[in-house]
């Protein structure tokens, strides 16, 4: 997976947008749902998006986040983030694309689960549908 190809994934999700607060060289992807009186963003992946050294951090469940890191050395604690919850993934052509999709959109569904419901629905989490929790 490429820099265009994870901006592409991580914009394609509903309410997803980028955001630069660390400086121009640092992709901030964060989701918002903007319901009157609740408008908050939090992020679901960062990167440097530096192909020389391209990487992303994600969210995980900490269980998860333990046995992908030891499983695949690609996979580490990510780098100025609470390990147990967030993992840094190299994305050098080790791992498939399929398995970075699914990272990232666990990620996105790690974090859109904390918002309230009123956001999760504007957003129209697929979860929701599914029975998930709020």
């Amino acid at each position: 997976m490429d820099a265009v190809a994870l901006r592409v994934l991580c914009l394609g999700f509903p309410g997803a947008f980028e955001d630069f607060p660390f400086g121009p060289e640092t992709s901030v992807f964060k989701v918002r749902a903007a319901v009157s009186g609740e408008l908050r963003a939090k992020m679901f992946a960062l990167s440097a998006m530096d192909e020389a050294d391209f990487s992303v951090s994600l969210k995980c469940e900490p269980v998860l986040a333990q046995q992908l890191r030891a499983a695949h050395p690609e996979i580490t604690g990510a780098w100025h983030l609470n390990k147990t919850h967030w993992n840094g993934v190299r994305l050098d052509g080790s791992l498939p694309d399929s398995m970075i999709r699914d990272m990232v959109e666990d990620s996105y569904d790690l974090v859109v689960a904390t918002l309230s419901r009123r956001q999760q629905e504007q957003l129209g989490w697929a979860r929701l549908a599914e029975g998930g929790q709020a």
